[in-house]
């Protein structure tokens, strides 16, 4: 299975010369903790919750008002391209520590946001499924054996 087929695909962006404040509200509104930075369609950054509270407003709160995204990004990005599988992608982040991978395609360009709940929540699924395969199984067996 590749990445793409579990991933959010619809990826809200800010862009490098936006102010770290809109960064925040777009956060605070879609409640995500996470946004990529790009410049066009091509991912430059990503910008965490845990940035804008670490990285601006435990220093200086009111310093909030004139950083850009750019400044506070995380450039050396983690990613995975969208054919890699699911299980490449979650090596990846088991190595990195992060519970969100980019993933782009051949041009470096954004294609959405792999999240761990969005593959908790595919396996579990597909768990459900196999649960449920199994216990029509099984009750079709009853019913022949009689």
């Amino acid at each position: 299975m590749r990445a793409e087929e579990v991933m959010t695909t619809d990826v809200v962006v800010v862009r490098p010369d936006a102010m770290v404040r809109e960064a925040a509200r777009k956060m605070h509104d879609l409640n995500i903790g996470v946004l990529p930075v790009c410049d066009g369609r091509r991912l430059v950054g990503i910008i965490t919750d845990r940035d804008i509270v670490v990285g601006v407003v435990s220093g200086d709160p009111e310093h909030i008002l004139y950083v850009l995204a750019s400044d506070i990004m995380s450039e050396d990005l983690v990613t995975a391209t969208e054919h890699e599988t699911i299980e490449a992608a979650l090596k990846k982040m088991e190595e990195h520590g992060v519970r969100r991978l980019p993933i782009v395609d051949a041009d470096g360009a954004l294609v959405g946001i792999l999240a761990l709940d969005d593959i908790l929540q595919f396996f579990t699924a597909q768990q459900s499924e196999l649960v449920a395969l199994v216990v029509r199984e099984q009750r079709h067996e009853r019913q022949y054996r009689l």
